[in-house]
């Protein structure tokens, strides 16, 4: 089995409310039709609107929803019904093969199929640094920075997916895709992100060593962070 991110873009005039309403209630079952399993959506709707300020951009336009599912295979020549279900609910998508590593499992909060998760989920497409050699980047991440990211937010799921290589041409150059699930009042309040309400002294250390580990690795330029509601389908 192999794991696929997608990016999906809106058709243009589309408002966001409705491309999701078409993406919940047809896509999931689409995709399983076309033979994707464990299907997820990430939808940046109404209810994660609160957390427009974590918003980092490098796309324009920027990704209006993301999905991930897995197939028995991702080679091209096996998945031109997944793509045809994609292109009919979208107005452009871009694909990613991606290898999963579940850091936090979602215990605390478990998804129920068709809900919406409790809390929100930031979807992270990021890039390395350009001057770090990939094996040397991947090194700081899996080595140094998942510790780093557990010990200094409060995030209760945590899955790392490493970019393999690109499905579609012209998809954007990123090098892994994160999931992380926080409490809703982590949308507003950075004391809830980063485990230290009530703590200024905890939120200021957290927040200077998470920052000073991404910079280790992390290409700021080249990253699309987006505030999402999950659904499990």
């Amino acid at each position: 089995m192999e794991k696929v991110i997608a990016a999906l873009w809106a058709k243009p005039g589309e408002d966001r409310a409705s491309f999701h309403a078409r993406l919940r209630a047809d896509l999931p079952a689409a995709l399983q039709a076309a033979g994707a399993s464990k299907v997820r959506l990430n939808l940046r709707d109404a209810e994660v609107d609160a957390a427009a300020g974590l918003i980092q951009r490098w796309q324009d336009p920027q990704q209006d929803a993301v999905v991930q599912f897995w197939l028995p295979s991702a080679n091209a020549v096996f998945r031109a019904d997944v793509d045809a279900a994609l292109a009919a609910h979208c107005a452009r998508f871009a694909l990613w093969l991606v290898a999963e590593s579940t850091i936090i499992a979602n215990t605390a909060h478990a998804p129920a199929p068709g809900s919406r998760t409790w809390g929100w989920s930031q979807a992270s497409f990021i890039s390395f640094r350009p001057d770090l050699p990939r094996q040397d980047a991947i090194a700081v991440w899996h080595s140094h920075h998942t510790r780093v990211a557990i010990d200094t937010q409060a995030n209760f799921e945590y899955v790392q997916n490493l970019v393999v290589r690109p499905l579609t041409e012209g998809a954007p150059g990123y090098d892994a895709f994160v999931e992380e699930c926080f409490p809703a009042e982590a949308m507003t309040n950075p004391q809830a992100f980063y485990d230290a309400v009530g703590d200024e002294a905890k939120f200021q250390a957290n927040l200077a060593t998470m920052m000073d580990s991404c910079g280790r690795f992390i290409d700021f330029s080249r990253i699309d962070i987006i505030p999402t509601s999950q659904y499990d389908c």
